[in-house]
């Protein structure tokens, strides 16, 4: 399942460099981050990569968008753990719309796994080792639960609705047939 693609052309890059400066845009210019928590509209142009890239193309491209992210519109000091937070989104997108029709029961899963493995496990573990703060601290979990009770139901609409509004089968097949 997480096989990469053989052949990769130039439209195929080029159109993954799009998804990523897109995400840069999304996540460093019009994201809102404090010291303890991040939010954006950064995971509409993931969607897209996993459903055209699969899960490691979509992971691959989520550490350039942090890593160019973090480098051109640093905020905070880097930690390799939000950049393997973004390899892990990714997979999760890729493994969730990749070759497959974007309904309501994706759209939600995707979003629960992400809010779970990456929202509410890993990013407080980082977040403890970050700040030298307890795991149990109320400054790492009050905003989190908030984050995650306000955007999981949004990221799920989006989900559901950016990847049914795409026209990805004739992008698919767009990128497959031109050399």
């Amino acid at each position: 399942m997480l096989v990469m693609t053989k052949k990769i052309n130039a439209h195929m890059i080029t159109m993954l460099g799009l998804l990523i400066a897109l995400a840069v845009i999304l996540s460093r210019i019009f994201g809102f981050e404090t010291q303890f928590i991040k939010i954006s509209f950064e995971f509409v142009p993931k969607i897209i990569m996993g459903a055209l890239f699969g899960p490691m193309w979509t992971g691959i491209g989520a550490v350039l968008a942090d890593t160019i992210g973090m480098m051109l519109f640093a905020r905070s000091a880097f930690f390799p753990g939000f950049t393997l937070n973004a390899f892990i989104g990714g997979l999760i997108y890729g493994y969730f719309f990749y070759q497959k029709e974007v309904t309501w029961k994706n759209a939600i899963l995707c979003s629960l796994s992400i809010t779970i493995i990456v929202s509410l496990i890993l990013t407080p573990i980082w977040l403890m080792i970050m700040y030298n703060q307890p795991i149990t601290s109320g400054v790492i979990w009050g905003p989190r639960v908030i984050k995650a009770l306000v955007m999981f139901p949004i990221q799920s609409i989006l989900n559901y609705v950016v990847g049914r509004a795409l026209p990805l089968k004739r992008l698919k097949s767009y990128l497959k047939t031109v050399r």
